[in-house]
């Protein structure tokens, strides 16, 4: 049963979402949008888009802090690269700025909500439930974001009072009205496959009904195998009504927000932050971790995903994260992101799909509707077709070669250890925790530019197996080997909603509210 979200609360957010809360709220102007709202068919596309832009926000501040130094830093895939970040996720000790963006940017959860029940209402007027379902799969893609940021948070309350300081749900709880609300809105959108929304209001699948349900099925697919290691029963019987209900299997159904054919990749302009003319990149590079792994597998990829290194002979080589001391003289040499600024960002992929399947046959035991074999090949495939790279098959045949040891040209940075001895070639020989390594290092690569993702999975599994930060600011907190758990409750919880946050950290978070808890579903 779907909530109804009080007028009163919806006007509060509304004004909430063109609020500035902070430096990093600032405002991107969007010519897709709507100019003429006085028509429902209008205001709705215009609302659509808004909650679009609460998974991955169009807000460039607010994707720097989500996407770029946090997801894209902990996930392995991007480093930080300004000397004035003393305080930073990549260094365990990010300040409050930093760590409550996801729970308090007004660009994510009063935008989300301020527009779903405007949508609803709409819908409802209108006669026309589809609106209303694909609102509600686009919700879950954003506010599974943040639960797997923080843990337990706020989520069956929001909307049934005028008041935003709300009850906490535990994440097991939280999960279980993600597929909930999910099955309703699969049987919705199934029902009605023959309708459509304007493509004004879609810039994802462009008003295809059909693709928005396969949409669906892979995010229920993703949440159902993140929960796979705590609720066995729960995982498959969600995995499988996944797959059954059928799932992205190309990449001409890939879910990626295609918002920027004119206007610039907000990512792409948070990387390139205080470039000053760097033929690599500003604020952010690659990170030595990710490039590791692709030099040692001589990944055809590398030039779709990185920016040539400066360094006389190197083509790609990464930058450690968590420096202790950093100088654009010699930073700024180091391979750079490769995102453009009119790339779409990216959602979920056939790729990350079919990497789902093979860990869900060959680990779980489950019918994913074919063999971990075939799936793990195809991961693979299909990740070197979305980028438009050839030699897929003779890289899924080699069965020799490993992650690089990381070797700094500047000396500053150095790292003595070996990462990984895991191979590319799928072997149905090897045993369960071999097999899950190799399936997740190679999602891991194919999910570039999704760092949140590789960031809850490599918490969930514990692969792949990454660099320790070089300087580890959390005073003892956080193991460097095993990284950040979650982000602490922003401190403004706990001035304006004290009762329910420290409710939430006595009773549902399972340890203190600290970077080291582990979320409820990791091992």
């Amino acid at each position: 049963m779907h909530k109804y979200i009080n007028k009163f609360l919806i006007a509060s957010l509304a004004v909430a979402a063109t609020a500035c809360t902070g430096d990093y709220e600032d405002i991107n102007s969007n010519p897709y949008e709507p100019g003429d709202l006085t028509g429902d068919d209008y205001a709705l596309s215009s609302q659509l888009n808004n909650i679009a832009g609460c998974v991955m926000s169009s807000d460039v501040n607010t994707i720097q802090f989500t996407d770029a130094l946090l997801g894209g830093t902990l996930g392995g895939y991007f480093s930080d690269a300004n000397s004035s970040f003393e305080n930073s996720f990549a260094r365990y000790n990010p300040t409050n700025d930093w760590s409550r963006v996801f729970m308090k940017s007004d660009r994510i959860i009063p935008t989300l909500y301020a527009n779903l029940g405007q949508v609803e209402m709409l819908g409802e007027k209108a006669g026309d439930p589809v609106p209303y379902a694909v609102a509600t799969v686009i919700k879950i893609a954003a506010m599974s974001r943040v639960t797997d940021t923080y843990g337990p948070i706020p989520y069956s309350a929001i909307g049934e009072t005028t008041d935003l300081a709300v009850p906490y749900d535990s994440q097991k709880d939280v999960y279980n009205e993600f597929f909930t609300e999910l099955s309703e809105a699969i049987e919705t959108l199934d029902t009605h496959r023959g309708s459509a929304l304007s493509p004004m209001g879609d810039y994802v699948y462009g008003g295809d009904i059909n693709k928005w349900v396969k949409f669906a099925n892979s995010l229920k697919l993703r949440l159902a195998m993140r929960v796979s290691f705590v609720d066995r029963k729960l995982s498959r019987q969600m995995a499988e009504e996944a797959i059954k209900g059928g799932v992205i299997e190309s990449n001409a159904d890939n879910a990626t927000w295609k918002y920027f054919s004119t206007l610039t990749n907000p990512l792409y302009t948070a990387v390139m932050y205080n470039s000053s003319g760097s033929e690599t990149g500003g604020d952010t590079h690659a990170a030595a971790d990710i490039i590791c792994y692709m030099n040692g597998y001589d990944d055809p990829r590398r030039e779709a995903y990185f920016l040539k290194s400066t360094f006389d002979g190197i083509d790609y080589v990464g930058l450690r994260r968590g420096w202790e001391t950093f100088n654009k003289s010699w930073g700024f040499s180091f391979s750079g992101v490769g995102v453009k600024a009119n790339d779409p960002l990216i959602w979920m992929t056939a790729s990350e799909v079919a990497f789902l399947r093979a860990e869900g046959a060959a680990i779980h035991n489950f019918d994913m509707g074919g063999n971990a074999a075939d799936f793990y090949n195809s991961g693979i495939a299909l990740s070197f077709e979305q980028w438009g790279v050839a030699g897929a098959e003779a890289y899924m045949q080699n069965s020799t070669a490993r992650p690089q040891a990381y070797v700094d040209p500047t000396e500053q940075n150095p790292y003595n250890g070996a990462l990984s001895d895991i191979t590319i070639k799928w072997d149905d020989s090897a045993n369960s925790e071999t097999k899950l390594e190799r399936i997740i290092t190679q999602k891991w690569i194919a999910l570039y530019y999704n760092g949140n993702e590789a960031w809850a999975e490599l918490r969930r599994t514990g692969y792949p197996k990454l660099i320790p930060v070089e300087y580890n600011g959390s005073g003892g907190v956080v193991d460097s080997n095993k990284g950040p758990q979650r982000m602490p409750y922003p401190q403004e919880e706990y001035t304006n909603n004290s009762y329910n946050v420290t409710s939430a950290v006595n009773n549902l978070l399972g340890g203190p509210d600290n970077m080291a808890t582990k979320m409820w579903w990791a091992r």
